[in-house]
This record gives C-alpha cells, sequence and structure tokens, in this order.
C-alpha cells in the first residue's frame, strides 16, 4: 500500500522556515548554533528557533533540529545543556547520527522523537531495527542505496519504523557524508559540521620533480573539478519512491537561498500531490516541474544511486558549473495599504525593470517595478545594495510571502 509521503525541506534561517512552510513543506529541518553539520550555514538562535517552531505550528507543519555531528568528549556537556533548551520548545524530531548523542536524547527529552540521520551509515535492515530498538522513530537511509534495497527495507522493518530518503540536492563524494578531506587540507571537519567542500575545488596535476610547475586538466572551459558531483533530482521518478514505501521524501540545503526553497518546495509538493491524485495528471504535468525545478540555481542533475551504480551517461562526478535560471531579489515581508510591498532586496533591481512575483500556489506573474523607496521614503532609481529595506510599488499585486525574481 502507498504511504502518503512527507516532504521534507531545509531552512538556513527563520526567513528562509516561513518560506518553507508557505510553499508547501509537510516538515522542515533546521540547524541550532552548534551540534549541527552545517557550521557555515546562518543556523538559528534559540529566539529564532522558538519563533519558526511557533510558526510552523501553526500551519500544521513540523520542525526537525539537527544535532548530528560525531561528538567527542568535549562536545558532550554542551550537548547535554543544549537538549535541555530545546526540551523547553518543543521541536518534533531531534536528527542524530552519534550513538552517545542518542542516549542523551532519550535521558532529556524523550519526548521529543529521535530521527537517525545518513551520516549514520544506514545500509541494511538489521540496523534500522536496532535503531528501532533504541527508541528511533525514523531512520534516514544512506544516499548509496538502490531503489530494490530501499523496497527491501521495507519489507523487513517495523510498520511503524519510517524511512526518510534523500530525494533532491547536493551530493557527497564520501561515503554517506564522512569527508577526511577537508580535515586533511584545512584543519576543519566535516564530522563536526566545519567541512569546506574542498570536493567543489579546482586541482591541477604537479610533477613531483618540478615543483611549483601546476599542469591544469580540463573537463570543459571552465576547468576540471575531479571530486565534484551533480545534483540530485527525483522528480521525474516519484511514483517509484511511492511505491518503495518512503515516508519522507528529504531535500538537501540548509545553505540555500529562499529562491531555491520556495521553488523545489513548490515544485515538489505539486508533483507529489498530483501523482497521489492520478499518475496520468503527474506525467501529464511533467515538464512543467522540470521547468520549474531548473528555474533556480542547480547544478546539472542525476538519479545518484537509485537505480544502481551511475554509468558513464549518469555520471555522478561531473564540472562545476551552476545553472541558474533567475536571480533572488528579495521576499515580501509585508503590504503596506498604498499597495506599495516592503522587502528586504537581496540583487540590485531598477525601476522599470521587469520582474516577476513567485507565488506558493505555482504561478508566476511578470510585473514591472513602478516605484521604490527607502524606510524614510526618500525615491530611488534602483536598489543597489543588498540586505536593504525597501518600499517598492509594482505593477501587479504581491501579498506576503510571495518571492520576487528575475530571469538570469
Amino acid at each position: 500500500m502507498r504511504r502518503r509521503p512527507e516532504l521534507l525541506i531545509p531552512a538556513s534561517s527563520l526567513e528562509v522556515l516561513k518560506v518553507a512552510v508557505m510553499y508547501g513543506a509537510d516538515a522542515v529541518y533546521i540547524g541550532g548554533e552548534a551540534f549541527g553539520l552545517r557550521a557555515k550555514a546562518k543556523n538559528f538562535s534559540m529566539e529564532d528557533m522558538r519563533e519558526g517552531i511557533s510558526f510552523a505550528h501553526a500551519h500544521e507543519v513540523k520542525v526537525y533540529v539537527t544535532a548530528n555531528i560525531l561528538a567527542h568528549n568535549r562536545d558532550l556537556p554542551g550537548i547535554r545543556a543544549y537538549f535541555e533548551e530545546l526540551k523547553l520548545l518543543g521541536p518534533d524530531a531531534l536528527i542524530i547520527a552519534d550513538p552517545g548523542v542518542v542516549l542523551l536524547a532519550r535521558e532529556i527529552c524523550p519526548e521529543i522523537d529521535i530521527h537517525i540521520s545518513t551520516q549514520a551509515n544506514n545500509t541494511n535492515y538489521l540496523t534500522y531495527r536496532f535503531w528501532h530498538s533504541q527508541g528511533a522513530k525514523r531512520v534516514v537511509s544512506a544516499r548509496e542505496l538502490s531503489m530494490e534495497e530501499l523496497k527491501e527495507l521495507r519489507q523487513n522493518i517495523p510498520d511503524e519504523l519510517e524511512i526518510e530518503t534523500f530525494v533532491h540536492g547536493a551530493m557527497c563524494i564520501s561515503y554517506s557524508g564522512r569527508c577526511l578531506l577537508s580535515s586533511f587540507l584545512t584543519g576543519r571537519d566535516a564530522n563536526q559540521g566545519a567541512c569546506t567542500h574542498p570536493c567543489r575545488w579546482k586541482y591541477a596535476v604537479m610533477e613531483e620533480t618540478r615543483p611549483g610547475e601546476y599542469f591544469p586538466v580540463y573537463e570543459n572551459e571552465r576547468g576540471t573539478y575531479i571530486f565534484n558531483s551533480r545534483d540530485l533530482c527525483m522528480l521525474e521518478h516519484i511514483p517509484e519512491l511511492l511505491d518503495a514505501g518512503i515516508d519522507s521524501f528529504k531535500v538537501e540545503g540548509r545553505m540555500k537561498t529562499a529562491l531555491y526553497v520556495a521553488t523545489v518546495a513548490r515544485t515538489y509538493r505539486r508533483a507529489i500531490d498530483d501523482c497521489l491524485a492520478s499518475v496520468e495528471r503527474y506525467r501529464e504535468n511533467l515538464p512543467w516541474y522540470l521547468e520549474q525545478i531548473t528555474s533556480c540555481t542547480y547544478r546539472l542533475f542525476t538519479t545518484g544511486f537509485f537505480f544502481g551504480k551511475p554509468d558513464e551517461q549518469a555520471q555522478i562526478y561531473e564540472n562545476n558549473t551552476y545553472e541558474q535560471g533567475y536571480t533572488y531579489l528579495g521576499l515580501v515581508n509585508s503590504c503596506m495599504e498604498d499597495g506599495a510591498i516592503l522587502t528586504e532586496q537581496r540583487n540590485k533591481f531598477s525601476v522599470g525593470e521587469e520582474i516577476e512575483i513567485m507565488k506558493p500556489d505555482g504561478r508566476n506573474i511578470p510585473a514591472e517595478v513602478k516605484d521604490i523607496r527607502d524606510e524614510e521614503g526618500n525615491p530611488m532609481e534602483s536598489a543597489p545594495h543588498p540586505k536593504q529595506r525597501l518600499f517598492v510599488s509594482l505593477s501587479e499585486e504581491a501579498q506576503e510571502y510571495d518571492i520576487l525574481r528575475r530571469k538570469a
């Protein structure tokens, strides 16, 4: 029997959390200021986390908090104190990789569900049963598993134990994300949340008898990125994911913009709902999903390991080139009585420019920028400096949480 899957969306900040909620997420995962694997993301203060959980719960959306570092002795007192604070905030689950941290969560906040992170290398059904015996409600599958392996998992674990699987976003060349390259090259431990992403760097060849002479090796006109990977995208395989019995479709991207989150959440929401209603409708709308998903920044796509080891036609390792369909201009924070909107600008735009209003319901409405004013009411011809709060008048109506964007 098909399960109705949860759409799980990442959020790097309170603003992005609200966008994820409004654009179709069933659940959002976030990180605090410590003990998660995205130390370079903006992450959430306790006050932001409190507001974010309250906002999400008011819209019947769940919030999961990452605490998925591989902990050292020095981390344990801080994690204990952190869980004491989270207990008061009431997130729906903690995402944990370390068995010792699982013990702390069970001791301090047993009322909060435990989800086992993909960092724990969850590759077989006995591992899933083990975590279930330790009180876990959900286990995140290793990204190296195929669709057939996921089906076999579902058939050999308790029905109430949930499977969460990544369906979209950046891939890691290291097995289940356990990378030592960052530590080796920079001293920053990826397994402690400080990854510098050296897999995305450009490399050259040096012959040992000629030190300092670097020979470039070209994959394409932009150079060589021998450790890089394509982005995962399973939009064309929603029926197979549903048939595999996966409970949560997870999107990667806790360092992404609100535009990226809105685009991915809205697109997958529509694809999942269409497929549950009618596979025929889903297939008819597939061109729309693919058009939308390529409108935000992405690398070339792959289906990863879902259908076996990638072959040469669907290889994972690829160049570092980003494709960008649209530029993020800002989010509508509120609407004024005179019809203007208040937005915090993210990229430059000008009076008279044609932009687009991206709405949660799937519409993309062309609009002209009629007027720009700063917070003091002074008119501006353009908005050149990111992070400015501006009053903007548009030729079409915009509502709170609409995204403003421009074709790149």
